[in-house]
């Protein structure tokens, strides 16, 4: 199973409003990737933000080509891509009007006609294409919840069927920030509702899920309350990644303080921690593995760090990729003793 760093930290959360951080560079994220070794491992890959500044999402083959072998040159991969789909890229609300519903619909054929030129160039061999709603917040969303998932699976449908065409598949992120995917079971009952599981999947996120536990933006599913014993967490654990697992098809390692975070636009999510962060909520080897259960027979091929929204300083500290590196070893070591196949 192959080891990948996400490359959006040194975006999401970033840009020149008052009090925002400036966004560090896809050169100089590609570079703090490449150098991390642990033991003589380093890490196999990326995972791929199709957004401005580190790529314009309407780029020339050329200039994608010349992207791709300025990864590959520093010895790296590309696994799954985002789709630019957020309002103010290419996209915009999977459960909008029609108008921008199609933007959304455009922006994933922008995200399949990347990966395609990826795929060919050779750099990219694995990997899903990540959709989310699209719709910051669940304010909107709550005011006719039946029909507005009933929008984002349709939206969703049509989506599965451009990447199917294009020999993609599509994984909608599990996040408290998203409407109609803000707890695990509206995350699951949209999943049921698109109900394409062999072109839409789930992309679980530790640190996300574990706010799904605690029922932040939807207190009537919560499946744990403050002050849990360990028993308690465990048993929440299994019912929730028992329910969601099967249609899991691409996977972030990452750790949760407890806290909801946000920075500019992107407000209200789970807070991603470094790794040995003494606050973290999560074991995050044992969280793991009940992810990974099984992976490979869900097309899963890689694992990638998320430390979305890490200040500055910590991205730039090489220390902190090391460590990353080595948990990320630690997870992948576990998942094959415990008798699943590495790749």
């Amino acid at each position: 199973m192959k080891l990948h760093n996400a490359m959006w930290p040194g975006l999401v959360g970033k840009g020149t409003d008052e009090g925002q951080e400036p966004p560090i560079s896809l050169e100089k994220m590609l570079d703090l990737t490449a150098a991390a070794e642990v033991d003589g491992q380093r890490f196999d890959g990326i995972d791929y933000f199709l957004f401005l500044p580190h790529t314009d999402p309407n780029a020339s083959d050329d200039e994608l080509r010349k992207i791709a072998d300025s990864i590959a040159d520093r010895g790296l991969a590309v696994g799954s891509l985002v789709a630019p789909i957020w309002p103010g890229t290419v996209g915009d609300s999977a459960m909008g009007n029609a108008e921008q519903r199609e933007l959304f619909l455009a922006a994933v054929k922008v995200a399949c006609r990347i990966a395609g030129i990826f795929n060919e160039h050779g750099v990219r061999n694995y990997g899903v294409i990540r959709i989310d709603s699209a719709e910051f917040g669940v304010d909107e969303w709550r005011k006719d919840p039946k029909t507005n998932t009933k929008k984002i699976a349709a939206t969703f449908k049509e989506a599965a069927k451009i990447a199917a065409d294009h020999g993609e598949r599509l994984a909608a992120e599990g996040e408290i920030c998203w409407a109609g995917m803000h707890s695990w079971k509206d995350m699951l009952d949209l999943l049921d509702a698109v109900d394409m599981p062999e072109t839409l999947g789930f992309q679980a996120d530790l640190a996300h899920t574990y706010l799904y536990l605690m029922g932040y933006n939807a207190p009537e599913h919560a499946l744990l309350h403050a002050g849990y014993s360990e028993d308690e967490f465990y048993a929440a654990y299994a019912t929730m990644t028992d329910k969601l697992r099967p249609w899991t098809i691409d996977f972030h390692v990452a750790q949760n303080d407890g806290e909801v975070h946000g920075a500019g636009a992107h407000d209200k999510t789970g807070k991603h921690c470094p790794a040995d962060d003494p606050n973290g909520k999560l074991d995050i080897v044992k969280c793991s593995e009940h992810w990974l259960k099984d992976a490979e027979t869900r097309g899963i091929k890689h694992i990638c760090w998320d430390g979305c929204m890490f200040p500055n300083a910590t991205l730039e500290n090489p220390n902190t990729w090391n460590t990353i590196l080595k948990t990320m070893i630690d997870v992948r070591d576990s998942h094959i003793q415990d008798g699943n196949h590495a790749t």
